[in-house]
C-alpha cells in the first residue's frame, strides 16, 4: 500500500470520527425558486433543475383540500398542465418536471398542506394530508400508542410523494414492506367538466377499480390530497447486525427474510462481507430506548463533506483503484464500529441488540431537522456546499431470479475484487424485501430490492472509475434478469421496456384515461419514465453475454446541466 493510500485511509478515519454526535444542521434548500419570469424546480441533490428542463409559469401553495380543488379547476378551465411537488425533492428521475411548454404549466406544492393528521384508534387507521412529512406522521401515531408498520429508510418524504413512487422499507411479513400496501383509502383531486366546476374530489377505497392505480401513480392521475393508512398497536424493534463472509448469502437471503420481520442484507463485495440485519418486532414493554440514526443521513460538518468529495474526485481523476479500496476499508470498518448509526440510548452505540420504539427505529434523517440556521453542518449531499454527488441504481428482482443474479455479479467481482471498491465507499449493495402487491405499478410477486450508490462526476462526459464493470452490473440486472427499476431512482436507461414488466400496466393506463383524460398531470419527462421512452443516443447497449461489452461514457448528469439523463 503506497503512501497516498495510507494517507487516504487515515484521512477517512479522521473525517468520519470528526462528525459530531449532536449538531445543528443547515436545513435543506427549498426545491423551487421563483422570480418574475416563472419558477424552477430542482431536486435535492442539485443534479437537475434549470429553466430549460424544469421551468413552470407559476406555483400555488394550497393549505386545504378545497384550495387544491380550486387550483386544479382553474388550471383545467385554462387548459393548463399541473405538476405536483412537495416540501421535499429527492426523486432522481425528472417525474415532477413540467412539460416542454412551461408557459402553460403550473406547479402545485403540498408543502403548506401539511397539518391534518387524524387518528382513528378504534379502527386502527390514520388519515393525513398529502403534504404531511413522514417524520411528523410517525411521531403523531407513536404518541397515540400506535405504530405504522412500513416506512422507507429515509424520512425526507411527504406522505403523498412516498406512496406515489412506491417507497418501501423491508419485509415479506404481513402486508409487506411497501407503504402503499398499507393504504386503505385516499382522496384524489382530478379534472372534471364545467358542470362539476372543472375539478372534483374522488374518494377511493380498495373496492374501487381505480384504487390500485392510484396508490402508485407517479403523480400522473391527479393530486393526492388525503391518505388513509392502517395502523397496529405500538411496538418496539430489536436489531442486531451480523457481519458474515459473503460466500453463501445468495442461498440464505430467503431464509433470513422469512425468519426476521424487517431483515435486510448489506453486501460489501470488495470486502467479501455480507451484513445480515436481524430485525424483529418485540413488545412495547421490552427494555430499551434505542434509535436508528443512520450514519449516511446524519448531519455532517461542511468541511467533512467537501473533503470526502474532493478526496474521491482526486481518486477518480487519477484512476486510483487502490485509493478507493482504502476508502472502502475505512468506511466499512467505521460503520461496524458505530453500528451504522444505531444508538442504544439516543447518544452512542454500546452493544447489541439495540431495542427501541418502532417510530425511532424504522426510518431516519436527522440531517433534515434543525432549529437553527447554522451553516457549519448539513446533509452531506447538499448542493450548496459542493459535498457528496452520487447516483443511485435500484433494481427489483422476482425472488426466484435473485440468486442467479448474485452468482453472476460474484463472477464479475472475482475477476478483480478491487473493481468493486467504489460502491463500498457508499453503502455497498443494500438488499431489501417487498411483498407482492395488488398495485398496478407495484410488484406482482414477492421481490428483492437491490440498491447501490456510486460516484457521479461533475462533467457528464467523464467516465466513472471501473465504469465498464458497473455498466455490466446494471445491464445484467435490467436486461438479462428483467429487473424492474424503482420509479423514483435510476437513470432513464433502466426504464427501457418497463411496460412489459408490469402485467397490469394496461389497467393503469385505463385508470389514467378515466381520471385524467387530457393528460393534465403528465409531461414529456414523466412519460419518458412511464413508457420507457429513452431517446438519447449513447445511453447504453443491451447485455451481450458474460464478457464486458462496449460501454458509454456519458452516464452522469452534473449540477446545472440539462441533458435528459438524470
Amino acid at each position: 500500500m503506497d503512501c497516498l493510500v495510507w494517507l487516504i485511509h487515515g484521512l477517512l478515519i479522521l473525517m468520519l470520527s470528526a462528525s459530531p454526535l449532536h449538531t445543528h444542521a443547515m436545513p435543506p434548500p427549498p426545491p423551487v425558486n421563483c422570480n418574475a419570469t416563472g419558477c424552477v424546480l430542482q431536486n435535492s441533490y442539485g443534479a437537475w433543475g434549470d429553466r430549460k428542463e424544469c421551468h413552470a409559469s407559476s406555483i400555488s401553495y394550497p393549505t386545504t383540500e378545497e384550495e387544491i380543488r380550486s387550483v386544479v379547476a382553474q388550471a383545467n378551465s385554462k387548459k393548463q398542465k399541473i405538476k405536483v411537488i412537495s416540501k421535499f425533492s429527492h426523486t432522481i428521475p425528472k417525474l415532477a418536471c413540467p412539460a416542454s411548454a412551461p408557459e402553460n404549466t403550473i406547479l402545485l406544492s403540498t408543502a403548506m398542506y401539511n397539518s391534518g393528521i387524524v387518528i382513528d384508534s378504534r379502527n386502527m387507521a390514520v388519515t393525513a394530508d398529502a403534504g404531511v412529512g413522514l417524520r411528523d406522521l410517525i411521531d403523531k401515531v407513536e404518541a397515540a400508542g400506535l405504530s405504522l408498520v412500513a416506512a422507507p429508510y429515509w424520512e425526507g418524504v411527504s406522505i403523498g410523494g412516498l406512496i406515489s413512487t412506491g417507497a418501501h422499507g423491508s419485509s415479506w411479513w404481513g402486508k409487506g414492506g411497501a407503504v402503499h400496501d398499507h393504504v386503505i383509502g385516499l382522496n384524489l383531486v382530478v379534472p372534471a367538466g364545467k358542470s362539476e366546476d372543472y375539478a372534483k374530489i374522488v374518494e377511493l377505497e380498495n373496492l374501487n377499480p381505480n384504487f390500485n392505480a392510484a396508490i402508485v401513480s407517479l403523480g400522473m392521475l391527479g393530486v393526492i390530497s388525503k391518505v388513509k393508512l392502517s395502523l397496529v398497536p405500538g411496538f418496539k424493534r430489536s436489531i442486531i447486525n451480523i457481519f458474515n463472509n459473503d460466500t453463501s448469502f445468495q442461498d440464505e437471503f430467503m431464509d433470513l427474510a422469512q425468519k426476521h420481520e424487517f431483515a435486510d442484507i448489506t453486501w460489501y463485495p470488495s470486502r467479501h462481507v455480507a451484513v445480515y440485519r436481524y430485525d424483529d418486532r418485540v413488545p412495547l414493554n421490552s427494555s430499551g430506548d434505542g434509535i436508528n440514526d443512520f450514519i449516511g443521513f446524519q448531519a455532517n460538518l461542511v468541511l467533512v463533506s467537501k473533503s470526502v468529495r474532493a478526496t474521491e474526485k482526486a481518486l477518480e481523476t487519477a484512476r486510483n483503484v487502490k485509493g478507493k479500496c482504502a476508502m472502502a476499508a475505512s468506511v466499512v470498518g467505521f460503520k461496524k464500529l458505530a453500528a451504522n448509526g444505531l444508538k442504544n440510548n439516543n447518544l452512542i452505540f454500546t452493544g447489541y441488540p439495540v431495542v427501541g420504539p418502532q417510530g425511532r427505529m424504522q426510518t431516519s434523517g436527522s440531517c433534515l431537522h434543525s432549529p437553527t440556521t447554522s451553516t457549519l453542518s448539513t446533509c452531506a449531499w447538499d448542493p450548496r456546499i459542493e459535498g457528496l454527488f452520487f447516483y443511485e441504481t435500484t433494481a427489483i428482482f422476482p425472488a426466484s431470479k435473485f440468486r442467479d443474479f448474485i452468482h453472476d455479479v460474484k463472477k464479475l467481482r472475482d475477476l478483480n475484487p478491487d473493481n468493486f471498491c467504489g460502491v463500498d465507499v457508499y453503502n455497498g449493495f443494500l438488499i431489501r424485501f417487498i411483498k407482492g402487491s395488488a398495485a398496478y405499478l407495484g410488484h406482482s410477486e414477492d421481490s428483492v430490492v437491490l440498491d447501490f450508490n456510486y460516484y457521479r462526476a461533475d462533467d457528464p462526459t467523464t467516465p466513472r472509475l471501473n465504469q465498464d464493470v458497473w455498466e455490466e452490473v446494471e445491464q445484467m440486472a435490467f436486461f438479462k434478469y428483467g429487473a424492474k427499476p424503482h420509479w423514483a431512482k435510476n437513470r432513464n436507461l433502466a426504464f427501457l421496456g418497463v411496460q412489459q414488466k408490469y402485467p397490469k400496466f394496461t389497467k393503469f393506463l385505463a385508470a389514467k384515461k378515466q381520471l385524467d383524460p387530457q393528460n393534465m398531470f403528465s409531461s414529456n419527462w414523466s412519460d419518458d419514465i412511464l413508457f420507457g421512452k429513452e431517446t438519447i443516443k449513447g445511453m447504453g447497449v443491451p447485455w451481450k453475454g458474460n464478457a464486458y461489452v462496449q460501454k458509454i461514457d456519458t452516464v452522469t448528469q452534473p449540477r446545472g446541466t440539462s441533458a435528459n439523463q438524470a
